[in-house]
């Protein structure tokens, strides 16, 4: 059976690659379809995210990465998906889509949503937030594949300055400073 996973993916972050991991050993065919969505500005190009999405699945054979316009039920019925495959994180995205799978439901009764709570470790994960941290200069090795981080932080190494590296050392404590003598002027003279 032929499951497709929705998204803009922009960019791909492990909680993504969490629910594709895991929906390849669900389904015979997991495609990862990367929508062109008129509505957001990508930090990456369709293909830039296409080749990311590749080069993190690898390892994955049963998967393959295509891109699409328009309704998603539309590219799942076009494709002869069966499934579409949702990552869900919290509680907001359980509404919306609920939402949308009852609205692709009306659309066409012959597909049907399949819902994966995320792993634990990326409940809080989005990439938005991914883009945010990096933006302002923060790391974001842990939140994404390393190709991918490294193409983020090129990104914003082009828009932004160089911002001035973290120390992790403590705080060294500053000598007492030594008494300051009493002038006229303190004395009100």
């Amino acid at each position: 059976m032929l499951a497709v996973y929705p998204g803009s993916f922009d960019p791909i972050t492990l909680g993504h690659l969490d629910v594709i991991e895991r929906g390849c050993r669900l389904f015979d065919r997991v495609v990862v379809a990367v929508l062109r969505n008129p509505n957001k500005t990508p930090l990456f190009t369709v293909a830039e995210r296409m080749e990311q999405i590749r080069q993190a699945t690898s390892h994955l054979p049963n998967l393959e990465v295509d891109s699409f316009d328009g309704l998603t039920v539309n590219y799942a019925k076009m494709r002869q998906a069966k499934v579409l495959l949702r990552g869900l994180r919290v509680l907001s995205d359980f509404e919306l889509e609920l939402q949308m799978a009852h609205t692709n439901k009306t659309l066409s009764n012959h597909v049907e949503t399949l819902f994966l709570a995320t792993s634990t470790e990326y409940g809080f994960l989005s990439s938005s937030l991914v883009k945010e941290i990096a933006r302002f200069g923060g790391t974001i090795d842990h939140f994404v594949p390393r190709h991918v981080a490294l193409d983020i932080y090129r990104c914003y190494a082009k828009t932004q300055p160089v911002s001035a590296p973290i120390v992790d050392s403590p705080i060294q404590e500053q000598p007492p400073m030594a008494p300051v003598e009493e002038t006229s002027l303190d004395q009100g003279i």
